[in-house]
């Protein structure tokens, strides 16, 4: 993992954030950025947040619902050749852990003069997202801008008065136009470490309904950005394949040994927008499916390709997480001169072609070290369990054996089993606990 930012790094972050904000409304690009502190944008983020990429006011003109989607401006801190902009070319991602993270970019920025905290002035750079009747995402703009948040809301304490009026009717467009579309979008319950007063536990965390409402404002935004770009030829693409009939089958056979009823000529994405809420059953489906549908990727224009990404069954980009994402800085870049009608210059299209390895590298440390610490935190809350019995079922089936999910505690682990099939409901015997070489090894016992 990246450690501690150099010192010439921290120090050209520092002169960057003073320079900025000392000056929110110089020229950039030969356009003075927009003043929006009048418009009541407000965040939404998980309570300790503080890296904060997105800002959003919504409101209704004529038949159409109107996202005012306020993006950290990463760009205007980061010098293109300098030392940031070298930095987080090495990172890629800001890679999370329980209680602490590897940044994208020094914390004087990502958590402090770009990040869209509440009751300051920030620059940013404001997508306007058309939705119609439909559910259909038109890109209608794209300036740089300052705008002032007026709250910092979260997902456990946020309530309906404190969002916008059209809020509700935007996630309702957008998911009608998701079900349009036979979209296969999973949002699976996430294994997470908790502390407690004790130390810590494993659970499967479900997205709440206002976190999946609230992530229709970044789909419908990327959604737009993604179809502007591609009709100007340009761009940086989210892509993924989806589920072939194989693994459609064996999700079948799942689906069935969970006893959750899926209908013989029900299409997939029909079948996970029914499937009952705050189950387990559900839960280890989702993640079933998850493990089904092929690995996204990242992919740059290309004559006569669409880009396409299966989950979302759409066109797709990365724009709304500059913070956290080194790609997308780029593709907000590309949008605002697409939005202008100038043409996109040469350094970004040059990104593009070299931005599809570093995040794939970037991704790739990232999921290990969020495997390694579950690793971890399962191997101790097991220590002292060898020889204790779990209910498991196995969630997939590869070379390597079978994956199983134990779901008290929340532990996913693998173990070696013959005649079995994802979905079944097995017994087994906790063999071998390792700590510190993140070990945890299960035997079927029935």
């Amino acid at each position: 993992m990246p450690g501690e930012f150099p010192p010439d790094v921290l120090a050209e972050a520092e002169a960057a954030a003073s320079s900025v904000l000392g000056d929110l409304y110089a020229v950039v690009d030969g356009e003075r950025p927009l003043d929006r502190t009048d418009v009541d944008f407000v965040t939404l983020d998980p309570a300790s947040s503080t890296d904060l990429d997105q800002a959003f006011a919504i409101g209704i003109d004529g038949d159409d619902v109107v996202l005012s989607y306020a993006i950290a401006d990463v760009a205007r801190f980061v010098r293109p050749g300098g030392r940031i902009d070298d930095e987080a070319w090495r990172r890629g991602v800001t890679v999370y852990l329980p209680g602490d993270r590897a940044g994208l970019h020094p914390p004087r920025l990502a958590e402090d003069a770009a990040s869209l905290l509440p009751d300051v002035e920030r620059p940013a750079v404001v997508f306007e997202v058309r939705v119609d009747p439909a559910g259909q995402v038109r890109l209608d703009g794209a300036r740089r801008s300052v705008i002032r948040s007026r709250r910092k809301l979260a997902y456990s304490t946020v309530t309906s008065s404190d969002l916008p009026n059209a809020f509700d009717e935007f996630a309702r467009r957008v998911e009608r136009a998701e079900i349009e579309r036979g979209a296969e979008r999973v949002e699976a319950p996430e294994q997470e470490v908790v502390r407690t007063a004790d130390g810590f536990e494993l659970r499967f965390r479900p997205r709440s309904v206002i976190e999946a409402r609230s992530a229709a404002l970044s789909l419908a935004t990327n959604m737009a950005v993604a179809d502007a770009l591609y009709n100007a030829h340009t761009g940086l693409f989210r892509t993924m394949d989806g589920v072939d009939d194989a693994h459609t089958g064996r999700l079948r056979n799942t689906a069935k040994a969970f006893g959750l009823d899926w209908p013989r000529g029900q299409p997939l994405a029909e079948f996970l927008r029914v499937l009952p809420t705050g189950q387990a059953s559900t839960g280890a489906f989702q993640m079933a499916v998850r493990r089904a549908g092929g690995a996204a990727r990242y992919e740059p224009f290309a004559e006569g390709v669409v880009p396409w990404h299966d989950a979302v069954a759409a066109t797709y980009a990365h724009a709304t997480a500059p913070l956290r994402r080194l790609a997308d800085r780029y593709v907000i870049e590309a949008a605002l001169r697409v939005s202008a009608g100038t043409p996109v210059p040469d350094w970004i299209t040059s990104a593009f072609d070299r931005l599809p390895e570093v995040m794939q590298r970037a991704d790739s440390l990232a999921n290990r070290v969020d495997r390694a610490a579950l690793d971890l935190a399962e191997a101790i809350v097991l220590t002292g369990r060898e020889g204790d019995l779990f209910d498991a079922v196995v969630t997939d089936e590869d070379e390597r054996g079978v994956r199983l999910q134990i779901c008290e505690p929340a532990v996913v682990s693998r173990t070696n089993a013959h005649g079995v099939d994802p979905g079944d409901s097995i017994r087994v015997r906790l063999t071998r606990v390792d700590p510190a070489g993140r070990i945890v090894e299960f035997e079927r016992v029935s």
